[in-house]
């Protein structure tokens, strides 16, 4: 079945969209809507993959700095602390394994 979900501000550069759910998983958009916007370093006992649809960030986890720009992709492991910096305006694409119900 098909839901939609409501666009969040979670910052005001930044939304976030829920794009499917299950309780095994989740899929979320954010969209940074101009550099300088931050993901503040937290963490979270989900494992979670990033791809970088569009955009560069700099993403530091557990520690560990790093560029994605599009079509990159990469995995933050349950409990790491991580956060991100947009470089260039754009949209990250994150799965959450179990599902974030703190996003519903």
């Amino acid at each position: 079945m098909i839901k939609t979900f409501p666009i969040v501000t979670t910052d005001p550069r930044i939304t976030r969209q829920v794009l499917a759910d299950a309780p095994e998983l989740m899929v979320v958009s954010f969209n940074f809507g101009e550099a300088g916007a931050e993901g503040k370093l937290h963490s979270h006992p989900h494992v979670q993959s990033t791809y970088c649809a569009s955009g560069r960030f700099r993403f530091t986890v557990a520690g560990e700095a790093f560029e994605v720009g599009p079509g990159d992709s990469f995995v933050i492991p349950s409990g790491a602390v991580h956060g991100c910096l947009c470089l260039e305006p754009g949209e990250l694409i994150d799965s959450f394994t179990p599902r974030r119900d703190d996003f519903l």
